[in-house]
């Protein structure tokens, strides 16, 4: 936990915001800037700056997540994709954004 992170703030319920998807590792919840309809931010609970710096396991459990997530909101969306990024540098809590995603006929 740091205290002076919005995230981790979020996490502890200091900021309400409510969560889309959570369970005993990482919590989802609703970009305030979202690119798209739905686009979610996925965090762990535990503070890391960066994904480098989570350990392997972490790493390997938020993709999963971030997958099951993918699906569902495909689904519930409805969307085409969700596209992932892990960009990390406004909100120094490794998170990842994913962002539905829409085809279009100029692809």
């Amino acid at each position: 936990m740091n205290n002076n992170c919005i995230f981790c703030k979020i996490i502890n319920k200091e900021i309400p915001t409510p969560f889309t998807y959570e369970d005993e590792n990482f919590v989802g919840f609703l970009d305030i800037h979202p690119k798209a309809p739905g686009h979610t931010l996925l965090i762990p609970k535990e503070h890391y700056v960066w994904m480098q710096e989570a350990p392997d396991e972490v790493v390997s459990e938020i993709f999963k997540t971030a997958k099951k997530l993918m699906k569902k909101m495909i689904t519930e969306i409805p969307c085409d994709y969700v596209q992932l990024n892990i960009l990390g540098k406004d909100v120094p809590h490794f998170h990842i954004h994913l962002i539905p995603k829409f085809l279009t006929s100029e692809l």
